[in-house]
């Protein structure tokens, strides 16, 4: 049986969040912000434990928070985070920001991980008002319908989905690790990028490439479809090519030759919700393949044949240079071509790079020679799609 989100369902709000309250590490309650949800969701926890901010009952009374209660799915419900789907459910009685919403379900009606799988099948996005910043109204929300079978059906289609998720986790920590592989051989290899303990030329990174901030586009359900990398494409891979599906986005107008990706493409994030997030790069192989890249992103393209992009990946991906970037710790607020202006690259002889190349590839062809995310979450997907979108019969 199907039934709307309002009757079976309780609706919370985010709440303002005066800068002179933020940075508290302790208090009653915490205070998620948008980035907080996305941090819990890229560590795998499907309940809220991360967090960088509490408040007092006495501050949540001054600045007329709304309190969620325990077992509330929560979500980003404005800009590009809204796009990426991330779902936590709150694990006590917890505030969270104005960018964000809170969907509590009724317990006699809906068990809390089945409703928290139910929403994580709903793509915000085609629920969002189409502007150049989208966002889903509570309105729109309480009308969606979601399938309600029994209790005992629901803990039946938990169990199978907690299962999946399971396999995920241990998939992802299988690939962290051959990624700490790639980053031991590249420090051997080449040693520090900052410190260019071995001596290196350098080169500064505009001198080898040039830069181009990515535009807000204008959304139309009727336009022109294309291929669109966001932020969410930096969450588990470094690189991306034909072969990994990327959003597809309709817009009023092709975007012009300049914001089209072309192979090895370098692309960053430039600005996010989650400051982990901000300062990732990733190489990008679209082949033939029309792509066009979020105005949340900086594409930076090589013009120098004395660097690799496989190698210079790397370099950017090392914690010295990511503080580099930031200027103060590993969290970047927002990254911007000045600051990229400022990199300066050791660049090892071509033959050494291309060494490196080759271990990269071998290590990449033993993470997709075995089960990826891919088949994974279409197996997800099917299951979602079979109990939450067509109904059970």
């Amino acid at each position: 049986m199907r039934k709307k989100l309002k009757d079976v369902c309780m609706f919370y709000s985010g709440t303002g969040f005066p800068i002179q309250y933020q940075g508290q590490t302790k208090g009653e309650y915490p205070f998620y912000k948008v980035g907080d949800i996305a941090n819990n969701a890229i560590a795998g926890k499907i309940y809220l434990e991360l967090c960088n901010n509490y408040i007092s009952s006495d501050v949540a009374k001054m600045i007329k928070g709304c309190i969620l209660p325990k077992d509330t799915v929560v979500f980003a419900k404005i800009g590009e985070a809204l796009k990426l789907n991330r779902r936590a459910i709150t694990s006590c009685d917890c505030l969270i920001d104005n960018n964000a919403m809170g969907i509590a379900p009724k317990l006699d009606s809906l068990r809390i991980q089945y409703f928290y799988f139910c929403m994580k099948n709903l793509k915000m996005q085609t629920l969002a008002e189409s502007t150049t910043v989208p966002s889903v109204r509570k309105t729109v929300l309480e009308k969606y319908e979601i399938e309600v079978p029994s209790l005992v059906e629901q803990e039946e289609i938990e169990k199978k989905l907690t299962l999946t998720q399971k396999i995920i986790e241990k998939r992802r920590q299988e690939l962290s690790y051959l990624d700490e592989i790639i980053k031991a051989r590249f420090v051997e290899m080449f040693g520090d990028p900052v410190a260019n303990d071995k001596g290196w030329k350098m080169k500064p990174l505009l001198d080898m490439g040039k830069c181009k901030n990515g535009m807000n586009f204008h959304y139309d359900d009727s336009g022109v479809e294309i291929s669109c990398l966001g932020v969410g494409d930096f969450k588990d891979l470094s690189v991306i090519d034909n072969t990994k599906k990327l959003s597809i986005v309709s817009l009023n107008e092709m975007p012009s030759e300049e914001y089209l990706l072309k192979d090895g493409d370098i692309v960053f994030v430039r600005s996010n919700g989650n400051k982990d997030l901000v300062g990732r790069s990733l190489a990008i192989y679209p082949g033939k393949l029309p792509t066009t890249f979020s105005g949340f992103c900086i594409r930076y393209r090589i013009h120098d044949d004395e660097i690799t992009v496989p190698y210079l990946l790397r370099v950017l991906k090392m914690e010295s240079m990511r503080k580099k970037m930031a200027g103060r710790g590993a969290n970047i607020q927002n990254l911007n071509q000045q600051i990229l202006g400022t990199l300066v690259i050791p660049v090892p002889p071509i033959e050494l790079q291309n060494q490196f190349v080759d271990f990269v590839r071998a290590i990449d062809k033993s993470k997709f020679d075995t089960m990826t995310f891919a088949p994974i979450y279409d197996i997800i997907n099917l299951y979602l799609h079979t109990h939450f979108y067509q109904g059970r019969r």
